[in-house]
């Protein structure tokens, strides 16, 4: 998984245990708060009718009134006293279900605001304790009781609400804050997504910046950047530091090698070029092919950076051209139809002889092992041209294209095969940042595809 991924997970997991959190905790206030309405009106028929308690037990009928609601049948409002004078109920009766010994509960303490009556103090200093029980209907009703001391025994007192009260504005209440909550969560996820585009940028531009450098155009990535990535910048220069520091030692062991050769070639040439030492000159040949090939690898030392390929600037086009043209005359036995697909304007950050060496190579196999097409195409796919070379021989299978490009591998110890070709291709291309790779031809009767991938020059 991506680091902006595992962020962006991480963020929503976070965000949504959050707006849960939330949604409970303010739905847990919603309901306090609904229920000490609730609480209070229940609280107050209470105290009505704690006041209607005579000191002998008995109840006084004119102060044993009923508040608004209650007594109104059918409506889960009612209220009942039990001692030992006996019983009376609300205008609406109290049935049996309802009655204080089925309310259960623990007594509250003094002083608390959110269930006690807020009144001043409780009629015979005794304690409310809430409770709830299921009315005659099968409705819930909410229950708060108490206690008062009389001489001649105690009196309890019951007031019962239903329970809906408290649901329906609840539902009313919390469909907003749902809606709400998710809005929120929405516009959380938006503010986290936002919020990771513009922190993460600055890796953006540091994989741009690193691939400045690898094509050549930089010498370092630039050290401007955040606190949290100057350390690991710091560290890519350091490495880029001690690369070119090697490849620089590397250039002055090759070129005092190549230094150390020309004196013994130049003598030998001289020695060749007596009378009689070399009838044929044949030997002289050979020592102007050595000396080729130490300037070549001697240059190829110096390319071998990337800021040697950047200056390399090859038309693929014209190479390709110049190749068929030698390659035609090579091969004129056998009529080979060479087709090429190359923009005009395609450019290579490659040196022109490395290009000439891959591509001679490569071609050279394909008319090789052409029945009677050859055919070349190049696509630039973002900083790398692709080119695909493609012949209608018998091509190879896939052991032999794993074996193809091993160093030093031959396929071709009993004939005309592909050689060490494509092995040293294999070398120029990776020294010259690309890859090379075989497959079969999408064309029906064709054979070997061979695509090699170099770094593009703008």
């Amino acid at each position: 998984m991506s680091l902006r991924g595992r962020l962006l997970l991480i963020a929503a997991a976070s965000t949504l245990t959050a707006l849960l959190f939330a949604g409970f905790a303010i739905g847990h206030v919603l309901e306090r708060f609904v229920m000490r309405g609730l609480d209070d009106r229940l609280d107050a028929q209470v105290q009505v009718l704690a006041r209607a308690v005579r000191p002998d037990g008995s109840i006084d009928p004119a102060r044993a009134i009923d508040l608004p609601d209650f007594g109104v049948p059918g409506s889960g409002w009612a209220w009942r006293i039990d001692g030992p004078a006996g019983h009376r109920t609300s205008a609406a009766g109290a049935p049996e279900a309802m009655t204080s010994p089925a309310i259960e509960g623990p007594i509250e303490p003094p002083g608390d605001t959110m269930r006690g009556p807020r009144h001043g103090p409780r009629p015979g200093g005794d304690d409310i304790r809430p409770g709830e029980i299921d009315g005659p209907s099968g409705q819930r009703l909410h229950a708060r009781e108490t206690v008062v001391a009389t001489a001649v025994g105690p009196v309890t007192i019951a007031a019962f609400g239903p329970r809906r009260v408290v649901a329906a504005p609840l539902r009313e209440a919390l469909l907003p804050l749902l809606v709400s909550l998710a809005i929120l969560g929405i516009g959380l996820g938006l503010a986290t997504f936002v919020q990771l585009r513009i922190g993460l940028h600055p890796l953006v531009r540091l994989r741009a910046a690193l691939a400045e450098v690898r094509a050549g155009r930089s010498s370092h990535v630039p050290a401007d950047q955040p606190e949290e990535l100057a350390g690991i910048v710091g560290e890519l220069n350091a490495l880029i530091d001690q690369n070119e520091a090697g490849l620089a030692a590397a250039r002055r062991h090759v070129s005092n090698l190549a230094h150390g050769m020309k004196t013994p070639l130049a003598a030998l040439a001289l020695k060749l070029g007596e009378t009689g030492r070399d009838p044929d000159g044949s030997l002289a040949a050979m020592v102007a092919e050595v000396d080729a090939r130490v300037r070549h690898h001697l240059g190829r030392a110096r390319a071998a950076t990337p800021a040697g390929r950047s200056r390399a600037r090859t038309g693929l086009a014209q190479a390709v051209a110049d190749l068929a043209g030698v390659l035609d005359r090579l091969h004129a036995d056998r009529p080979v139809a060479f087709a090429p697909s190359i923009p005009h304007d395609l450019m290579l950050a490659v040196d022109a002889q490395d290009l000439d060496e891959m591509l001679g190579n490569l071609l050279d196999n394909a008319y090789r092992h052409a029945r009677s097409g050859v055919s070349i195409t190049a696509t630039v796919e973002a900083a790398m041209a692709a080119i695909r070379i493609e012949d209608d021989g018998p091509g190879l299978s896939a052991a032999a294209m794993g074996e193809a490009l091993v160093p030093g591998q031959r396929l071709d110890e009993a004939g005309d095969g592909y050689g060490f070709g494509l092995s040293i291709v294999q070398e120029l291309a990776e020294l010259n940042g690309g890859t090379v790779t075989l497959g079969r031809s999408a064309r029906p009767g064709w054979g070997l595809e061979v695509t090699l991938t170099l770094p593009h020059a703008p």
